[in-house]
């Protein structure tokens, strides 16, 4: 898959957090090991734990790893009230996404001093005895808003739709969104709502929008999801391809398979190619998955050192590249979108490769199950 170069590898802090696996956990198997989620309600949480749970499936972790299962939603204190549970029902490793990044910081803390070994995906944490597997999110909104700046001239009125209110991850990609905007004088943010991450939310949230601002008011979008709602509404205006707006958003496959030429792949409705400009840059879907690889290898004795920032999961008009079947080798290779006869939701999430995991592919994000190699 094309990355965002924002790392050659993965990149480490110059903090060293020691992991080496606390007394007899490496002799203890299976190892206990919980996955703590809060927001769920998209399909980028839902592909996160499939792939978890496809990679504990494989036949060299199945021996090894009881993996279970919770969800706080939205809710710090539910959280903190679950990673507590989590410690004392003997959980040798516990992976979190975080709902805030100080808030849990007390629960993470006692959970270590547990000699419980805490890994955070996307979302991560202040703790220093946490290990965060992220990705620069704030990046991430730069790095849209910077493409639409320049694609509409430093001029003109856009959208933004936001992700979930309060966490990190929403507040960095904003952030570092508007710090690009800021930049632009003549560049108006005429409407901003929360799209929750969600096609559905994002869709109701643009339709209101779009009560007030019609399209021949918008010049283009900012997203951190479903840009693929946003021209399937310009199609049910009339708008046809070559008129509609660029948007610059998250990794949802069927934002991905719009900006493909018109007639490159087979497709229906709105989830055609319809050669829409576009970026779409995300945080991977792996991490989860990443990070249960490595809390394991910390049980099993390994020194685990600084927190990882991966690579952003991106690809735009001049580089986007369908896959034909899908495997991780093809994926290795470069292809970056799912055509609709294999992934048939547009709201799935296309960044799920990773050159460490060569255990889990799209079998494992599309049903939780491991690759066959």
């Amino acid at each position: 898959m094309n990355m965002l170069k924002t790392t050659a590898a993965y990149a480490l802090t110059a903090a060293t957090i020691l992991t080496a696996s606390h007394a007899g956990a490496a002799d203890k198997k299976p190892y206990n090991v919980y996955l703590s989620m809060s927001y769920v309600g998209n399909d980028w949480q839902t592909q996160s734990q499939n792939m978890i749970e496809a990679l504990a499936k494989r036949p060299e972790y199945k021996s090894k790893v009881n993996l279970k299962v919770q969800v706080a939603g939205p809710s710090a204190p539910k959280q903190i009230q679950q990673i507590n549970a989590m410690v004392r029902a003997k959980a040798d490793a516990i992976i979190i996404y975080a709902i805030s990044n100080t808030a849990l910081n007390s629960a993470i803390k006692s959970a270590c001093q547990a000699g419980v070994k805490v890994f955070t995906y996307d979302s991560p944490v202040t703790e220093p005895c946490a290990h965060n597997i992220t990705s620069d999110n704030r990046e991430i909104g730069r790095t849209g808003a910077e493409w639409l700046a320049k694609r509409l001239g430093g001029k003109g009125n856009i959208i933004m739709m936001n992700g979930v209110p309060g966490t990190s991850v929403d507040s960095d990609r904003t952030t570092g969104a508007k710090e690009v905007f800021a930049k632009y004088p003549d560049i108006k943010i005429i409407a901003e709502s929360a799209g929750m991450w969600s096609q559905a939310v994002t869709r109701a949230e643009l339709q209101k929008i779009l009560a007030v601002h019609p399209w021949d008011q918008i010049d283009g979008l900012w997203m951190q999801t479903a840009c693929f709602q946003a021209a399937a509404l310009e199609d049910e205006a009339g708008i046809p391809d070559d008129k509609k707006r660029p948007c610059a958003g998250g990794g949802d496959n069927g934002a991905r398979v719009q900006m493909l030429p018109s007639g490159s792949v087979k497709g229906d409705g709105a989830y055609r190619p319809m050669g829409i400009p576009g970026i779409s840059l995300d945080s991977p879907v792996y991490q989860a998955a990443l990070a249960l690889k490595t809390a394991v290898k910390a049980l099993d004795g390994e020194k685990i050192e600084g927190n990882v920032t991966v690579p952003l999961s991106k690809a735009d008009s001049s580089d986007i590249k369908a896959c034909v079947t899908g495997t991780w080798t093809e994926m290795a290779a470069g292809c970056n979108v799912f055509p609709p006869e294999l992934v048939n939701n547009p709201g799935w999430f296309s960044g799920i490769f990773s050159q460490e995991l060569p255990e889990v592919g799209l079998a494992a994000a599309l049903k939780g199950e491991p690759e066959a190699n």
